[in-house]
């Protein structure tokens, strides 16, 4: 792949207003999205691509940089190390109230759980306010592992109310909670107020999701009702960013 890619390299323009680091990242997405370099390709390395582009190496590393932060490319140092096109992010629409399993299907993915916890505890702080619930009232707290195709995407945690749900964590618990919820207690959730910020995984979320502390997550908070405006989850998830990217759809309401 590497000599085929080195005979594409482009004629860069210079003084037309366009960075040449943007004009390389951009030429090594019209490839990527071509299909010319695929997933786990390894690109040249820095010495014989700047040579291909006639740069300096640190106006390539810009590029390279720049195309790392968006997620399309991993760099890892050592002598077999170098840069590598990662696998496409997936896309996850936030607009309408659909879970992991769903979302997975949609983007014809096999979604998979590993639960690291289930259990009852007290309601307090956010988790009682979120859920209108009283200090101290019984909820279920569910710690989950989501993966896609067996990769790890995001790390859930979820807090249900006991009392609505009896007998809850006595289901399996590796399959769609919101199915769960639809089917077995005909409490589907039916709208949800999500808050997205950016957060770095510390320690234990760095080791259930595979990846090294620091990391940068986006997390994302959840309240979800019932069709008749019950509270039947307070979430909080983090996703990987490098993994997966977050949608939502507006339109105009006249």
């Amino acid at each position: 792949m590497s000599p085929e890619l080195l005979g594409r390299a482009p004629a860069l323009e210079r003084h037309r207003g366009v960075p040449v680091h943007a004009q390389i990242e951009r030429w090594l997405m019209e490839e990527i999205t071509a299909g010319a370099i695929a997933a786990g390709d390894r690109l040249p390395g820095e010495r014989e691509l700047a040579a291909a582009l006639r740069v300096s190496r640190m106006t390539l590393r810009q590029a390279l940089d720049g195309l790392a932060r968006r997620g399309v490319l991993i760099r890892t140092p050592g002598r077999s190390g170098g840069a590598f096109v990662a696998e496409p992010r997936i896309d996850c629409d936030l607009t309408g109230v659909a879970g992991f399993t769903e979302q997975m299907r949609r983007a014809h993915r096999r979604a998979g759980a590993e639960v690291l916890g289930a259990r009852t505890i007290e309601a307090e702080g956010p988790v009682a306010r979120a859920l209108r619930l009283a200090p101290g009232a019984p909820v279920y707290e569910l710690v989950r592992v989501r993966s896609a195709d067996g990769a790890a995407l995001a790390l859930e945690r979820s807090w249900l109310p006991a009392d609505q749900l009896p007998g809850l964590l006595s289901h399996p618990l590796t399959g769609s909670i919101y199915e769960l919820l639809a089917d077995e207690y005909g409490l589907a959730p039916h709208t949800a107020v999500e808050y997205l910020e950016p957060v770095s995984a510390d320690p234990a979320e760095a080791a259930a999701l595979g990846v090294v502390r620091g990391t940068a997550l986006m997390g994302v908070e959840r309240t979800a009702h019932s069709v008749g405006g019950l509270p039947v989850e307070y979430a909080r998830d983090l996703y990987r960013a490098d993994r997966v990217r977050l949608m939502v759809r507006t339109e105009v309401h006249r």
